[in-house]
């Protein structure tokens, strides 16, 4: 069996199973039926949102808002990150920084995110890339700090210049775990936007959410913690897809 349809037949398996469960306590009673969805029910709910174009509002803010935030805080982690492995007295000043601020819970900081920049978009995207900002640079600085220094000292033996160094060393060893920082930060967005989400938003995944608690529909708030999912699969599935693209020289290798 293929890998594709070996992924195929788990994603089947695991609704049959969920069919299973919502079926069952339908007829055991262990809970009420209204809070366990069958995929019907949740099914039917996506097809409303899909047809009044509701669903393609929420899940197009929702991704605008993680890409803004998260493309940010990427950049700023790249950036830190690579000087940070290349300068020790920027490494030494910074890290006892870092070290303090990183272990905070974001969501302590969601208030005062809310207050410094309002309920507006500006909130939400400053609160994604704060969150994703620490656990990116942190991976980012690690996976430069553990390049092999037989590497560089070979590149400059033979005439690479400090810049060479970086573009043509550097970074194409360190890209393995540039692109797993990079994993790791989608989804903490994907975390992280459902509490933004929550506070001061007209729209979006987590407001569509909380929308279906305020009503008490479950199945509204399954179908969009699954369309939640399928954009965190869209996203590992580009970044696995550009891994694959800059690292065609070590599948060859």
């Amino acid at each position: 069996m293929s890998a594709a349809a070996t992924r195929a037949a788990a994603m089947v398996g695991a609704l049959v199973l969920w069919a299973a469960i919502a079926h069952g306590n339908r007829w055991l009673g262990v809970v009420n039926p209204v809070l366990l969805p069958t995929p019907i029910e949740v099914g039917a709910v996506a097809e409303r949102l899909i047809r009044s174009g509701e669903l393609a509002q929420h899940f197009l803010t929702s991704l605008g808002r993680i890409a803004q935030g998260f493309g940010l805080a990427a950049l700023a982690a790249l950036g830190l990150g690579l000087l940070v492995g290349i300068c020790v007295p920027l490494r030494l000043m910074t890290e006892p920084v870092i070290e303090f601020v990183r272990p905070i819970p974001p969501l302590a900081f969601l208030p005062m995110f809310l207050v410094w920049f309002g309920l507006g978009e500006a909130s939400k995207i400053a609160f994604i890339g704060y969150t994703t900002f620490f656990p990116m640079f942190v991976a980012i600085a690690a996976s430069v700090l553990r390049v092999d220094v037989v590497l560089l000292r070979a590149a400059a033996s033979l005439g690479a210049s400090r810049v060479d160094l970086v573009r043509r060393v550097m970074l194409p060893a360190a890209l393995p775990g540039i692109v797993v920082a990079l994993r790791v930060g989608v989804g903490l967005a994907l975390f992280v936007i459902v509490g933004a989400e929550f506070m001061g938003a007209d729209a979006g995944l987590g407001h569509l959410i909380m929308e279906g608690r305020t009503f008490f529909d479950p199945a509204q708030i399954v179908m969009g913690a699954l369309v939640l999912g399928l954009l965190g699969s869209l996203l590992n599935t580009l970044l696995l897809t550009v891994e694959r693209r800059l690292l065609r020289w070590r599948a060859a290798s």
